[in-house]
Order: structure tokens, then sequence, then C-alpha cells
């Protein structure tokens, strides 16, 4: 337990901004997305996602799995196998990343067509 009570999500100490802070981030909804279907492997999640560095993958991982998204396994094996999957937390997830999905399929060229009407280039942030 945090030891924080209900307050505004505008401020910054409040437990949900740090979740929407989270969830909000470039690739935390690509990689949650990619391990809805149960464990992977860093490899086949980089071939999954697309665009995305190892070491980017890397940092979005630990940073999931810090804030209890996502559990990491190593296997004693030799070769050594890691898995990363989705924890019951992270589960919670998927569901609204998939509306969002829905979302972004039936608006994204109303986007683009916004974007393209646009007299002055938009600088994108990364």
């Amino acid at each position: 337990m945090s030891g924080f009570g209900p307050c505004d999500l505008f401020l910054a100490d409040c437990p949900a901004r740090l979740a929407v802070e989270l969830i909000a981030d470039k690739w935390t909804v690509v990689v949650l997305a990619g391990l809805s279907k149960g464990p992977v492997r860093h490899g086949e999640l980089i071939k999954l996602i697309g665009g995305i560095s190892r070491k980017m993958l890397t940092q979005t991982l630990r940073r999931l799995e810090v804030h209890g998204l996502v559990r990491r396994h190593a296997y004693s094996e030799v070769p050594p196998r890691v898995e990363y999957e989705l924890t019951p937390l992270g589960a919670t997830l998927i569901e609204p990343i998939h509306t969002l999905t829905e979302w972004a399929r039936a608006n994204g060229d109303a986007v683009l067509d916004a974007l393209d009407a646009h007299p002055e280039p938009v600088a994108h942030s990364d």
C-alpha cells in the first residue's frame, strides 16, 4: 500500500497520474499488446513489435516489471532462456488497449487527414 489516498489526476504525486504516465509511454501499450497472448521471449517481441531497438525494449520491459505489469522468468538452461509475460495487473490493461486499438483503426485516416490539412509542419516528439 502506497499510503496515498484519492487524489486529483493532475497532481504530480498522485498514484493515478503515475499510472497514466506509465501507460502513455510510446512503447508501453505496444509491448503489453505483444505480451497479451502469453509468454514471449525478447527476440520474439522485437520481431512482433518492429521499430523498437533492443535497448528500448529492455528498458520498457524493466520499467513494466518494476511497476508490476510484467513478469520476467529466467530459465536455468544452456543456452539461457528468458520469457516475459503479463502479471494479473498487466492483464487488466488488455481490454482498454484493445478498445484504444479499435479507435485507432477506425480513426487513423482522419488523424492523418487532419495532419495533412495543417498548414505548418508539426514537430513529433519521440
